[in-house]
């Protein structure tokens, strides 16, 4: 299951960079090499995770394993990506929200 799980948020954050990147910087067939570093350094972040088992998303983790250049950008990345996901991914996107309300209670 952690694998799954793992994958799921790896796809997840893959396609909000991709996004963002095609988006705000006019990428069309791969990502710029600032958002391909951001990719690759969440990657790294999702693996090594104590908390996988048991979180929903990242986004509402509540330990900051991002450095802080780095928590800045995924951050404008979320901010910009997250609203879009409706049209996208919207089954993802009302239980991105829906798990959140309920945890910031």
């Amino acid at each position: 299951m952690n694998d799954l799980k793992i994958k799921k948020e790896k796809d997840m954050v893959l396609f909000m960079i991709t996004l963002f990147c095609y988006k705000k910087h006019k990428t069309s067939t791969s990502l710029c090499e600032n958002c391909n570093g951001l990719l690759s350094y969440a990657y790294e972040r999702i693996e090594h995770c104590p908390f996988m088992k048991t979180k929903t998303f990242c986004s509402n983790c509540k330990t900051h394993c991002y450095n802080t250049s780095m928590r800045e950008k995924i951050k404008e990345v979320m901010a910009f990506s997250g609203p879009r996901m409706l049209l996208y991914h919207p089954l993802t996107a009302l239980s991105h929200l829906i798990h959140s309300k309920i945890l910031r209670r």
